[in-house]
């Protein structure tokens, strides 16, 4: 049975998946995963933009030698994300009414017509709406902070998902050269550190070192953990 998508209410945080439609891949290659990662910071804003005026209005700013100063109006905070072959995990926290849709139409519809533009397609990239899932309790998130940051394992085990793997520290030292998430900002590694807001999490999570653990206790111990359902699939 679906999982039915709940209402969404402004202070509160969602487990997000926007996945290809059919199946298909949604990130062809680095550019693709470059452009949704500068789609992901742009596009969260209650302003309407285009993508390529904003970055020209970035590189004069850049040539001129100045500091950029944003002060956007957020549509939701972006505490995790993973991006995927051919699907999109997030963690989001909605901060004003109708955020995370806001945020999730825009990114969809821009994105799309970016991918459909490089790679000559027509149609849908995206399976329909988003799915969502309300994160009512801390244990709650810190299952999906560590189901999001793990998502890419499934990459070098196919059967990761399903029994765990059998190759702990290879999986561990996959996560450490993924570039497309959130993960690597969270444990110290500087990647993308404008996209997330990182404060929240790792106050629930005991800071890098604690992020870091926790991950790695979830691959090694997936077998023997209770799978909650706000991990979806």
């Amino acid at each position: 049975m679906p999982i039915k998508r709940p209402s969404l209410v402004s202070g509160e945080i969602y487990h997000i998946v926007l996945r290809g439609v059919a199946g298909s891949r949604i990130f062809r290659g680095i550019d693709d995963y470059y452009r949704a990662i500068f789609s992901l910071y742009e596009f969260n804003t209650s302003k309407p933009i285009e993508i390529r005026e904003q970055r020209r209005q970035r590189q004069i700013v850049k040539s001129a030698g100045k500091e950029t100063i944003d002060n956007r109006e957020f549509l939701v905070e972006i505490l995790a994300f993973c991006f995927m072959p051919n699907h999109i995990h997030l963690l989001l926290r909605q901060l004003e009414d109708k955020g995370v849709s806001n945020f999730m139409r825009k990114l969809g519809a821009g994105y799309g017509l970016y991918f459909n533009k490089k790679h000559d397609r027509q149609g849908h990239l995206f399976q329909g709406r988003f799915k969502a899932v309300h994160i009512k309790n801390d244990e709650q998130l810190k299952a999906v902070f560590n189901y999001i940051s793990t998502n890419p394992v499934s990459l070098i085990d196919a059967s990761w998902k399903g029994r765990g793997t059998r190759y702990p520290k290879k999986a561990v030292a996959f996560l450490k050269n993924y570039k497309w998430s959130s993960y690597l900002d969270y444990i110290g590694i500087k990647n993308f550190p404008s996209v997330t807001e990182k404060k929240f999490i790792l106050e629930i999570m005991d800071g890098t070192d604690g992020c870091r653990d926790s991950v790695e206790d979830w691959i090694r111990h997936k077998r023997e953990i209770s799978i909650p359902s706000v991990l979806l699939e």
